[in-house]
């Protein structure tokens, strides 16, 4: 069974919120963890072929200059579904992630195998003191080494990670020792009150 430590963390800087309604992505960044180790990363500007908003370009810092001499979306997806062949996958708030890696890959008639498991939903199960589930106050409130940059691809995905591996090894402090990655999506979709019992059973 797939460990929860050998994925691909994973993170879309985008045009806007949807690709149904014509938005597209401009940087993608990865992290291949093995065993809980970096072992290669992945990082890539791409051309959404029209001009970002200015909104955009102030939130992620991602200008039109630098889109301009970008490779295309279609270019840079074809490289990372290589990147990401056979992997799980994990992102903060996966549901955003997980619709524009869909579209862009389905734009150029390709795919994937792994599933995606949730961060965001994960720690909104085990770390339900923080006060709020954003990426950057999760972080901070585990004290999770940064450099203080959000909304950029790949430091966001670098960050998703080690926050990733924190929650495994909160876990293994429970006495549930190398979870599985589907474990992990089973965390996700517990009630909040089921938690602990469901930590209790897994106990190894």
């Amino acid at each position: 069974m797939p460990q929860a430590n050998s994925v691909v963390v994973l993170d879309f800087e985008t045009t806007g919120l949807s690709p149904n309604l014509g938005d597209r992505a401009i940087e993608i960044g990865a992290v291949k963890l093995v065993n809980g180790e970096v072992v290669d990363s992945f990082q890539q500007l791409m051309n959404p072929g029209f001009r970002v908003s200015s909104f955009i370009e102030s939130y992620t810092g991602i200008t039109n200059n630098m889109l301009r001499t970008a490779p295309s979306c279609d270019e840079v997806m074809a490289s990372f579904s290589e990147f990401i062949a056979g992997e799980n996958l994990i992102a903060h708030n996966a549901s955003f992630d997980k619709r524009f890696l869909d579209a862009e890959l389905d734009r150029i008639s390709l795919g994937y195998t792994g599933e995606f498991a949730c961060s965001l939903l994960v720690a909104r199960r085990l770390i339900q003191n923080a006060p709020s589930h954003k990426l950057g106050e999760l972080v901070r409130y585990k004290s999770i080494d940064n450099d203080g940059v959000f909304h950029r691809a790949l430091a966001d995905a670098q960050m998703t990670s080690k926050l990733w591996l924190s929650m495994i090894a909160d876990l293994e402090q429970y006495g549930v020792k190398k979870p599985s990655f589907q474990f992990m999506q089973t965390i996700s979709k517990t009630a909040k009150g089921k938690v602990d019992l469901l930590l209790t059973r897994s106990r190894a």
